[in-house]
């Protein structure tokens, strides 16, 4: 396996979204190790046409994405208004593998209970974590 990159700034969910926090809000994105496991992604499925007029919950469902391995499940790691959705990732998602926190990005949600963050991991205890994972 190469060299994963962590981003010491970010915090990790365990299925394996990261979170970037900016005041209020917070940007995510899936892990560098997410896209690793993935493979090839190949597409993307968001709420596309529902930023400003949808939630996000911290733990529940928020789309899908395609690679040339599986479909997997994507979770919002924290709660909060979907304010904007990466549209490019409708045409490029496979972005997602050569910049996962760049701008492979996915959504940025208006945090409705900032002290979910608590439940997340930093980069240290992701790594730990990912550490007791297995393909």
């Amino acid at each position: 396996m190469t060299q994963l990159n962590h981003p010491d700034n970010l915090l990790y969910a365990k299925t394996h979204e990261w979170a970037r926090i900016e005041g209020d809000e917070a940007v995510i994105g899936i892990s560098d190790y997410a896209q690793d496991v993935l493979g090839e992604v190949v597409s993307i499925d968001l709420p596309w046409n529902d930023a400003g007029k949808r939630d996000a919950v911290a733990g529940r469902h928020i789309g899908d994405i395609d690679s040339v391995k599986a479909t997997s499940e994507l979770f919002a790691p924290l709660s909060g208004q979907i304010v904007k959705i990466n549209q490019d990732l409708q045409t490029a998602a496979e972005v997602i593998n050569t910049d996962p926190y760049g701008d492979g990005w996915l959504m940025v949600i208006k945090l409705s209970a900032p002290e979910e963050t608590a439940q997340l991991m930093n980069s240290a205890q992701y790594v730990e974590f990912l550490s007791t994972q297995t393909h």
